[in-house]
């Protein structure tokens, strides 16, 4: 079975049969995608962890797809159905549709019309309607039975139109063809439901809409969605109902005999049975569909989001702004930590901005601030305009953060288990201040759904979301690596082979004994066996450790190849690690054997050459422009510095240090056509954009970043 799971997967994939086999092997020991994808590229062919992520997905849907046919064959079988042809199709059955088509003639169902009018004897007189071997209106008078409720020719003929149209609905060749003309041919329609019109406003765009639904922009049919669930509009997914019915009956064959009998079946199962089972079907693919890339837009923003450039470990002044309840001021040192908090009121006074001036000037000297964070919300430019008139020397840095769910996590559990002694308005000036030093270890702790970088993240299947967004916050911190001896538990969680329990267990650890002087200590920490061990210690690291190795991402599985490959060139590995010259010298092909190959030494090498680099971008220092804080501040053709904060299908929205992102369309994100939005722009790219119009009613800011 799992060979052949295994070839399936190949084959949907166009991947090679023993990579795959590989893969599903190490997933059944316990191994991570980070693990797989960095320390074991000679089993998978150095896959990239997207092609890990694949083949795993892939085989939960088989495992689905087995699960669903078990329990159809036990339903049939407990029927003595499951036999000959039958047995057959549902054995060979790919897909789950496919499995649903073949099994829906024969699921136990509740009582329907066509149920009925079998109990009065009314099958025969159907088959002659479908065969059209005799005229079933002269045939009907047979089948009047008033004890069974058959008064009639009329009543016969009734019956065993339900009979008809039920087989015709329940036929699998039917319902693919049906399945293909209302994808090809379906249309995406909305109207307003009329008695909410005023509140419906925002929906406004899609009061009488109409388009083809398999070419529906997924953003569009998110939206549309949205307006039906709140009540605002009326959908549907169909073809011309005309249309579609006369394909119907081209496809079913109309007999001479019968033909206004056959015809009158096609139309009722088209409307009552067959267009509402469709147009089910029809949704539930495109919103898929819709889902998948929402998703996907979703995931690569929260991971330029979670892999921004760190500004590095500073002493850190932070401050939440306000206006009315004052701005939230703490001192971070190095590590992070929380040294000194404040409020300061800038704007309810002379008196008390000048108070609230030199409290900035002393923080500033006697902690030695060497950056000053400030939270990109109310208040932001303002409280970055006061910052800069208070004369700072030595003169720290100064820059906004994107404070977009701070207050999610100023009253999460993990803010009261971090800060058990302090309110909400400190600990969210805490986070803002951890978000400059160091984005990745600070948004860790924030459900991704909060940090405001999606495309109608709450209208998309949540499980699958919530999978995808685990997948990027994992792939993120294992690229990045750990510092053992000062990360979070919140970020030790998504180490590698760790999780929740471990994380605090090693935090606990640490603050029992001390700092961790090598990886080889973990294994001291409490249920932290020889598994975890091997799936998380090649991404952490100590810094400063005695064994230079505990600082790199050389797994502790190669330290004694790498002893090995010093001992043959005579040298140390802090002389390794120091020399170029000595590096390129050794021939890493003698040290290859059925373990290990070049992909995995020249990894070696490579962190030999840099260890525990940091593969995130350097920080650069950037600025809105000055006296442009208000959206009236504002007007068309003004060029302006920027932040891209969010990418969607449809373009990009940019912070221009107006407290109002704008939108940049997707035409207007370069001179040239552009199809996906995220090939030319990223989450946190800094840019000069054009504004083309503003509508200060309605906050809305159209820019541009086209050159010409």
């Amino acid at each position: 079975m799992q060979h052949e799971v295994a070839s399936t997967i190949a084959t949907d994939l166009n991947l090679t049969l023993n990579r795959v086999s590989a893969v599903i092997e190490l997933l059944d020991g316990g191994a991570t995608l980070p693990f797989i994808a960095r320390y074991r590229k000679e089993n998978t062919g150095s896959m990239d962890e997207l092609d890990i992520a694949a083949i795993r997905d892939a085989r939960i849907r088989i495992e689905e797809l087995e699960k669903r046919r078990e329990s159809v064959i036990t339903s049939l079988s407990e029927r003595d159905l499951y036999a000959g042809e039958l047995k057959q199709q549902i054995d060979a059955a790919t897909t789950l549709k496919d499995l649903e088509d073949i099994y829906l003639p024969h699921r136990i169902k509740r009582r329907t019309r066509a149920t009925a009018a079998r109990e009065r004897g009314l099958e025969p007189l159907a088959q002659l309607i479908l065969t059209g071997t005799a005229d079933a209106s002269q045939a009907a008078v047979k089948f009047i039975k008033p004890d069974v409720d058959v008064n009639s020719v009329d009543d016969a003929l009734a019956g065993a139109r339900d009979i008809v149209a039920e087989h015709i609905n329940e036929d699998p060749a039917t319902r693919v063809f049906m399945r293909n003309l209302f994808m090809k041919k379906g249309l995406l329609e909305s109207s307003v439901v009329k008695k909410n019109i005023e509140q419906a406003q925002k929906f406004s765009d899609y009061f009488d809409w109409s388009e083809k639904a398999a070419v529906a922009p997924s953003h569009r049919l998110l939206a549309i969605l949205r307006g039906e669930a709140e009540g605002f509009l009326k959908v549907a997914l169909r073809p011309p109902q005309d249309e579609a019915i006369a394909a119907l009956q081209r496809h079913i064959g109309t007999k001479d005999k019968n033909m206004a009998q056959l015809c009158a079946a096609i139309e009722d199962c088209y409307k009552r049975l067959l267009a509402p089972s469709m147009e089910t079907e029809l949704r539930t693919q495109l919103k898929q569909q819709a889902d998948t890339e929402a998703i996907h837009v979703f995931r690569e923003n929260v991971r330029e989001l979670l892999m921004a450039a760190p500004l590095g470990q500073k002493t850190i002044l932070a401050i939440d702004p306000g206006f009315r309840t004052g701005c939230k001021v703490v001192c971070l040192d190095q590590q992070g930590k929380l040294i000194h908090h404040d409020v300061i009121y800038p704007f309810t006074g002379e008196g008390k901005a000048a108070q609230a001036q030199k409290t900035i000037q002393d923080l500033v000297k006697h902690f030695k601030i060497e950056a000053i964070a400030i939270g990109n919300g109310t208040a932001g430019r303002e409280t970055q305009s006061f910052i800069a008139d208070c004369a700072l020397t030595p003169a720290p840095i100064i820059v906004q953060v994107n404070e977009s769910g701070a207050s999610i996590y100023s009253a999460s559990d993990i803010a009261r288990q971090e800060f058990p002694e302090h309110d909400i308005t400190v600990r969210g000036a805490v986070s803002i201040g951890r978000r400059l030093a160091d984005p990745l270890a600070e948004l860790v702790k924030l459900d991704p759904k909060s940090i405001g970088v999606g495309q109608y993240q709450h209208d998309v299947d949540q499980s699958a979301l919530k999978n995808s967004l685990d997948d990027t916050v994992v792939s993120c911190v294992n690229r990045v690596g750990v510092e053992l001896n000062t990360a979070s538990a919140a970020l030790l969680t998504y180490v590698s082979g760790l999780g929740p329990q471990l994380a605090q267990n090693i935090v606990t650890y640490r603050e029992e004994n001390g700092p961790f002087a090598s990886k080889a200590q973990l294994k001291k920490v409490k249920r932290l066996g020889p598994k975890a061990f091997e799936q998380a210690a090649g991404f952490l690291r100590i810094y400063n450790a005695p064994n230079p190795l505990d600082c790199s991402a050389v797994h502790p599985e190669r330290y004694n190849l790498v002893k090995q490959i010093c001992a043959d060139n005579a040298t140390s590995v802090a002389e390794l690690m120091q020399s170029k010259e000595k590096r390129s010298s050794i021939d890493l092909k003698q040290y290859c054997n059925s373990d290990i190959g070049l992909p995995t030494l020249t990894d070696i090498m490579d962190e030999l050459a840099k260890p525990g680099r940091d593969p995130r971008a350097q920080f650069e220092v950037f600025a809105f422009a000055e006296g442009i804080e208000k959206i009236g501040d504002l007007h068309a053709g003004l060029s302006l510095p920027g932040i891209i904060t969010n990418v969607t299908n449809f373009g990009a929205f940019i912070d221009i240090g107006v407290h109002q992102d704008g939108l940049a369309h997707i035409s207007q994100l370069a001179d040239g056509f552009v199809k996906d939005p995220a090939e030319v722009v990223k989450v946190g790219q800094k840019v000069i954009a054009r504004v083309l119009d503003v509508d200060e009613k309605r906050k809305r800011i159209a820019l541009s970043l086209k050159k010409g």
